[in-house]
């Protein structure tokens, strides 16, 4: 405990007496994690915005005019209790028709209507939402062959034209997502590194300019881990300081960033849950005590050599 004191007093003195190597630090490593932490939480963003765009992925099964309800009802029944179906819902042709008007409100869906002269040929539906939309191929299969649904479909001779769920699409989207998601873990990653680099490389030009320190330090006896301490202590507080900065700009940062491009694009969420924040927060400043602390005894490693 003697040793913890002594090395955080002479950390604290070299604060003072050094202020501008030690202020260079700080902004290394305040840049380092700012730029790792925009990272993570743009990719958080990213990942949020595709989860809503993933969650609106839907089955749709078309049915037939002439359909039994109480067939379609056990159809509906039966299909919420297989695995990945979060809910079913049953869409009337009514429904159906209004939603195409809202839908097409912009193009001269009123005149479109109009021309039907008060026939409905949207047919009625079952809106599937599924607990992993990733697996929406498996689930439109499985209902393409089940003959309670064969015998409802919309068209009865091809089953799976009654299905539809945009087939291309989906699969163009959720492979642009695993794209973005491999990229995000990928750029962050190497950005901990070279964070890494440019800490070990300022920590280590603060510790050559004192080396002669460390020099007389070794010729009276003392121990490695007494030269070693109040190095390391700096590099902690050095750390600790920089990602306070660090979370703090971000904190500022997003709240200004998010409300401007909720107003730019209101068709988008982009919030993050304050889970999301919190975590990413607690991780900055866990990798900065990380990378400050073994930046410093890698960087004193070739002072305490025999």
């Amino acid at each position: 405990m003697s040793n913890i004191g002594y090395s955080i007093r002479e950390a604290l003195n070299h604060f003072r007496r050094n202020w501008s190597t030690v202020f260079g630090a700080i902004v290394t490593i305040f840049l380092s994690l700012f730029i790792i932490g925009m990272f993570v939480l743009g990719s958080a963003m990213i990942t949020n915005l595709v989860g809503n765009v993933e969650d609106r992925v839907t089955i749709q099964a078309f049915l037939s005019d002439t359909a039994d309800q109480a067939m379609v009802d056990t159809l509906k029944a039966q299909i919420e209790t297989w695995d990945n179906v979060e809910s079913v819902r049953y869409k009337s042709k009514e429904e159906a028709l209004q939603e195409y008007k809202e839908t097409m409100s912009n193009r001269n869906a009123a005149d479109a209507v109009a021309a039907l002269d008060g026939e409905n040929p949207v047919p009625a539906s079952l809106v599937i939402k599924l607990d992993d939309p990733q697996q929406v191929e498996a689930t439109a299969n499985r209902l393409i062959a089940d003959p309670s649904f064969a015998a409802v479909a919309d068209d009865a001779e091809d089953v799976s034209a009654s299905v539809q769920y945009g087939r291309e699409t989906v699969e163009r989207l959720f492979s642009v997502t695993n794209y973005i998601r491999i990229g995000a873990l990928v750029l962050v990653g190497l950005l901990t590194f070279v964070a890494f680099v440019f800490i070990n490389n300022t920590i280590r030009l603060a510790i050559s300019a004192r080396r002669r320190e460390i020099a007389i330090e070794r010729l009276v006896g003392a121990s490695n881990s007494f030269i070693r301490g109040p190095f390391v202590a700096e590099g902690v507080l050095e750390a600790l300081i920089g990602s306070i900065l660090a979370i703090a700009a971000l904190h500022f940062g997003m709240g200004a960033l998010i409300p401007r491009l909720e107003a730019s694009l209101q068709f988008l969420s982009f919030s993050l849950p304050q889970r999301v924040m919190f975590e990413t927060y607690g991780a900055l400043v866990l990798v900065g005590l990380v990378l400050g602390t073994f930046g410093s005894i890698i960087a004193m490693s070739r002072y305490l050599k025999v």
